[in-house]
């Protein structure tokens, strides 16, 4: 509680459907825009500062779901928030490449939960499993490399932790429906936005 105001509160707001740095900009300016003080804001967070009369905790609820985002309800909706933005940061966002770290292990440490535990959770809250999530966004990663033309399809199965190139590339058939070939003819047409992979059907 601001002790300069009875009326301000400080809250951490455990956000959903934040997939993206462009998503912590629009959520720190959308909530500026009404008059909240924003002290900081991650994928998936933002610490707030607000007065509980104007706006109110209503008007930032339905100014988040305006652009899209929802707050985590309870804890179990919190921790798959936290099991998304783990992926995320892995596989989209991190440095390392991923072939040096296992994505289980990545997940545990981030957490510190059993893999288990959060992969039964996270399919009793989504539609699809932790694994099936997991590929979706690696095969999105490797087509982003790949519309890089930077490097070899061999360097690109290598950094995303896949055996061999045959393995990378039945995945991405599998996924994708296209050989690597046919994608490359139309790398731009065939991207998904990140916050969309949670509606891709199970295969």
């Amino acid at each position: 509680m601001d002790e300069s105001s009875s009326q301000e509160q400080t809250t951490i707001l455990r956000l959903k459907n934040m997939t993206c740095s462009c998503c912590v900009r629009i959520v720190r300016q959308e909530l500026e825009k009404i008059g909240v003080k924003v002290n900081s804001v991650s994928l998936g967070e933002a610490d707030i500062t607000y007065d509980i009369s104007d706006p109110g905790f209503d008007m930032i609820r339905k100014v988040l779901a305006e652009n899209g985002f929802e707050l985590a309800q309870n804890r179990e909706e919190a921790i798959v928030e936290q099991i998304k933005i783990a992926v995320i940061e892995l596989i989209h966002l991190s440095n390392n490449s991923n072939s040096i770290i296992r994505n289980s292990d990545y997940l545990v440490d981030k957490i510190q939960l059993s893999y288990q535990y959060l992969s039964n959770l996270f399919s009793q809250h989504e539609k699809m499993t932790l694994e099936k999530f997991i590929i979706l966004h690696k095969i999105e990663k490797v087509k982003e490399l790949i519309s890089y033309d930077e490097l070899t399809l061999s360097e690109i199965a290598f950094q995303m932790g896949y055996s061999s190139v045959q393995y990378l590339s039945t995945q991405f058939r599998s996924v994708t429906g296209l050989s690597v070939t046919e994608y490359k003819k139309d790398p731009v047409k065939n991207r998904i936005p990140l916050d969309d992979l949670l509606t891709k059907d199970e295969e």
